[in-house]
C-alpha cells in the first residue's frame, strides 16, 4: 500500500519519482545516481560526507520532508550548489494534540491501567492522578505547536507560563504569561513542555542543571527534538526521583532506531532482534513505569502527511521551474531556484 507522501509525489511526477526504503547516509547516497533532487526525512543523514557524494551524482536539490533541519549541513550544501528546503509547517495542531496526550496517559496511569485490564485486573491500586485544572504548566517555545498546546491547557483550567526568546503576542492574549528565563520558568511548574528548535544554543537544554531545578513530582514532555533533553542526565533525574515522569516522542540518539521494527529477528538466525538493533539507553527509559516512549509520531495525521506531501511537491516544483509558487519560510540555505 502506498503512502500519502508516495501517493501525492508519483501523482505530481508521474515515472519520475524512484522510491528507496534505505534510510541516506554514505553507503547509500550512490542510489541517487542520475536525480536531479533527492527527498529526505528527519533522520536521514545530511552531513558533509553525504552531501558531496550526492553532489557528485549530480543532486542539486534536497527537498526535507520534515521541518527539522539539525541532519543537514547547510554550508556544506551551498559550497557544492545544492538548495536545501524543508516543510516549514505542516500540522501544529498534531503535534500540540500528542504532546497533551502524553501528559494525560501518564498522569491518569493509561498504559498501567490498560495492561491490567488485559490481564482481568480492574484494581485502582496505584492509579492515582491529579487534576489538570489548577495546575501550573510551563511551556518552553511559543511558536504555532507551543500555542496550540497553551490553548487547550488554559481551557483546562492550567495556569500556562512560557520561556521564549521573542515572546508573542498572540500567546499573551490567550493568557499565557511569560518569565524570563528557563531557570525561572522550571521550578514553578506541575508541567514542563518542550516546543523549540534544536540548534547549538538549545542542545541539551534540559541537562542535570536544569533538570534538578525542575519542580519536585513534576512531569517532563517533549515532542520537539531529541537532542533538546541530555538522555543520561534524564536518566539520574529518574533515579534520584528529581522528576516523577516523563513523555518523549523524541529522543537525542533516534537515528537508526526510530522509524524501523527491530521486534522481529534481522538476520537468518532464528531468534528476535540482535543486540545491535537496540539502544540500550532508550530502552532502559522506555521500561520505566513512569516514563512513556512514542516513535517520533506525533507528527503523524492524515491531515499533516498530506500538507507535507503538497508542500513537498510545490517545493519541488519551484526547484524545477525556478519560480516562487508559494509562501516563503521554506528555502534554508542561499542557493536560488533553477538547477
Amino acid at each position: 500500500m502506498k503512502t500519502t507522501q508516495t501517493r501525492v509525489l508519483e501523482a505530481s511526477f508521474p515515472g519520475r519519482v524512484r522510491c528507496v526504503e534505505a534510510a541516506l547516509d554514505v553507503a547509500t547516497a550512490p542510489l541517487a545516481a542520475g536525480s536531479n533532487a533527492v527527498c529526505l526525512f528527519v533522520n536521514d543523514d545530511g552531513g558533509a560526507d553525504v552531501v558531496n557524494a550526492l553532489a557528485d551524482q549530480g543532486v542539486r536539490f534536497i527537498a526535507m520532508r520534515c521541518a527539522g533541519f539539525d541532519r543537514i549541513d547547510l554550508d556544506a550544501c551551498a559550497a557544492r550548489g545544492i538548495a536545501v528546503a524543508r516543510v516549514p509547517a505542516y500540522s501544529p495542531y498534531a503535534v500540540a494534540e500528542h504532546a497533551i496526550a502524553l501528559m494525560l496517559a501518564l498522569n491518569r496511569q493509561l498504559i498501567k491501567s490498560n495492561a491490567r485490564v488485559l490481564q482481568g485486573n480492574y484494581s485502582l491500586s496505584g492509579l492515582v492522578g491529579f487534576d489538570m485544572h489548577g495546575k501550573t504548566v510551563g511551556v518552553v517555545g511559543t511558536g504555532k505547536i507551543g500555542r496550540c498546546v497553551a490553548a487547550p491547557l488554559i481551557g483546562m483550567g492550567c495556569k500556562v507560563l512560557a520561556y521564549d526568546l521573542y515572546p508573542s503576542d498572540e500567546a499573551i492574549a490567550m493568557g499565557v504569561e511569560y518569565v524570563d528565563t528557563i531557570e525561572e520558568l522550571l521550578p514553578l511548574c506541575h508541567i514542563v513542555t518542550l516546543h523549540c528548535p534544536l540548534n547549538e544554543s538549545t542542545t541539551h537544554l534540559m541537562d542535570e542543571r536544569r533538570l534538578r531545578l525542575m519542580r519536585p513530582g513534576s512531569m517532563l514532555v517533549n515532542t520537539s527534538r531529541g537532542a533538546l533533553v541530555d538522555s543520561a542526565a534524564l536518566a539520574k533525574a529518574l533515579d534520584e526521583r528529581v522528576i516523577a515522569c516523563v513523555g518523549m516522542d523524541v529522543y537525542e540518539k533516534e537515528a537508526g532506531v526510530f522509524f524501523k521494527d527491530s521486534s522481529e529477528k534481522t538476520d537468518d538466525v532464528s531468534g528476535s532482534s540482535v543486540g545491535a538493533d537496540w539502544d540500550f539507553e532508550l530502552a532502559s527509559l522506555a521500561s520505566r513505569p513512569n516514563v512513556l516512549v512514542t516513535g517520533h509520531q506525533a507528527f503523524l495525521t492524515a491531515e499533516a502527511l498530506e500538507n507535507i506531501a503538497t508542500t513537498t511537491v510545490e517545493n519541488l516544483l519551484e526547484f524545477e521551474s525556478g519560480v516562487k509558487r508559494g509562501e516563503g519560510g521554506a528555502y534554508l540555505n542561499g542557493v536560488g531556484l533553477g538547477h
